[in-house]
């Protein structure tokens, strides 16, 4: 795909959505973190399900550290693999208060040696929380990546690479955004909506027959 079509992509994403944000109800840093760590293999409507009342609860390190792993599973065991997740979250709080003074941090390796966060964590709350232009590769990512030909790459750290490199300038703040809900409303995995699809006439895909 050529730089002209790619600029032209990311033009009308942004024209039928300028201001786009993560779907993950959060009011603070901390609890885009935690949320973030919770969305692993969830979907974002169960974390917020489930965040709603922890953050009214516990909404700084230092409280959701003193729930404990016990407490905190009564508030998160509607979402999958939380006793993994319990166990990172009281983890991740405890090293913000003791090694962060309860911030979370900005750089991508103080994420990454917090229990719980990968890369893809990282990069959402590094473009999120703190406007850099990171790309946290999801499925959905991945998948219009290839399908699109925006981005195509064998694995998630491939796709990410080339997004970096080629998502214009003038988009890469918000083409995580963009691209994510693309992916959850329009190019579905199954049955990509194609007929409605803003993009359609720049998509490389060759196989939209098969749907």
């Amino acid at each position: 795909m050529n730089a002209d079509k790619r600029y032209e992509i990311f033009t009308r994403l942004k024209a039928d959505n300028p201001n786009p944000q993560t779907e993950l109800n959060y009011n603070s840093n901390f609890e885009l973190l935690i949320s973030v760590i919770l969305s692993a293999q969830a979907t974002d409507v169960s974390v917020n399900k489930a965040t709603e009342a922890l953050y009214k609860k516990a909404g700084t390190p230092d409280k959701m550290a003193k729930l404990g792993v016990e407490g905190l599973k009564k508030y998160i065991k509607t979402i999958g693999l939380y006793n993994t997740k319990a166990k990172n979250v009281i983890n991740t709080c405890k090293m913000l208060v003791e090694l962060h003074e309860s911030e979370v941090p900005s750089t991508r390796a103080a994420l990454e040696a917090l229990p719980g966060v990968g890369r893809k964590t990282a990069n959402v709350v590094l473009n999120t929380a703190f406007n850099q232009p990171t790309m946290a590769v999801d499925t959905h990512i991945f998948r219009i990546s290839n399908r699109t030909k925006i981005a195509p790459g064998k694995d998630v750290l491939a796709v990410e690479k080339k997004l970096i490199r080629h998502v214009p300038k003038d988009f890469i703040l918000d083409a995580h955004h963009w691209l994510i809900l693309h992916g959850r409303y329009v190019c579905t995995a199954r049955k990509p909506r194609c007929g409605a699809c803003t993009i359609e006439d720049l998509c490389e895909f060759k196989d939209k027959t098969e749907y």
